[in-house]
């Protein structure tokens, strides 16, 4: 039998990631996602650009942006493109209701929420095991830092109520953003209050940014059991 058969969650990613990937049209400046999620998107739109379509993308991560130059994709930056018209990428938790997200687990967040924010639609793509009703059930919320005094930083997160970790490589050594930054995984358990908690976060001097992406996104795809769901913020 196919490998459609044996992994019926994985082709219902495909055909989410496919559909998101649709959304883009003829001349759109896109923000491409990180992940593996927004990697299937990425080949979606290469399998497009092949048949004729034409944009331009940001890519949020070095990751994305080989892919999308091996598949021949064009890619810009903000110095010709300060605003994007669709953004698309995956996300590691989705609130119910409000579609708030935590971000990052990729260690990409700093740059997926820059380009969340300079798009005029933010799409993201996820299974149903994402679904939360509560952000921070499941994940800990990725925050990125300076490397300088990551220690103090660390401890004034703690005061928030969190669980602070240095994110490790599995090798061993640091794990390093693509801006060359480190990442606290803050566990706060469920958040009642995410908003607050972004911002309490960003007030923190060595916080760079954090992986709660609130009141930025404009649907979610969601791959389910009993197929495909489409969901906007209440």
């Amino acid at each position: 039998m196919s490998g459609q058969n044996s992994d019926p969650m994985g082709e219902l990613k495909r055909r989410a990631a496919e559909e998101a990937a649709a959304m883009v049209q003829d001349g759109m400046a896109v923000g491409l996602g990180t992940g593996s999620t927004a990697a299937l998107m990425i080949d979606a739109l290469g399998r497009r650009w092949a048949d004729g379509l034409r944009f331009v993308g940001i890519p949020t991560s070095e990751r994305s942006a080989e892919q999308a130059r091996a598949l021949g994709i064009t890619l810009v930056d903000f110095s010709t493109h300060a605003q994007l018209d669709l953004a698309i990428d995956g996300a590691d938790e989705v609130e119910r209701g409000s579609l708030d997200l935590i971000k990052g687990l990729g260690g990409a967040l700093l740059r997926e929420k820059i380009v969340a924010a300079a798009a005029r639609r933010f799409v993201v793509i996820v299974d149903e095991g994402k679904l939360v009703d509560h952000l921070g059930s499941r994940s800990p919320v990725p925050v990125e830092v300076t490397p300088f005094g990551w220690e103090s930083t660390a401890r004034q997160l703690g005061e928030l109520g969190a669980r602070v970790a240095l994110r490790i490589k599995r090798d061993g050594e640091l794990f390093v953003t693509d801006g060359g930054n480190l990442i606290l995984d803050c566990t706060f358990g469920p958040i009642e209050d995410p908003r607050a908690l972004e911002a309490a976060i960003g007030d923190i001097v060595g916080v760079i940014e954090s992986g709660l992406f609130v009141h930025r996104t404009s649907e979610v795809i969601v791959a389910g059991r009993q197929g495909l769901t489409r969901l906007v913020a209440a």
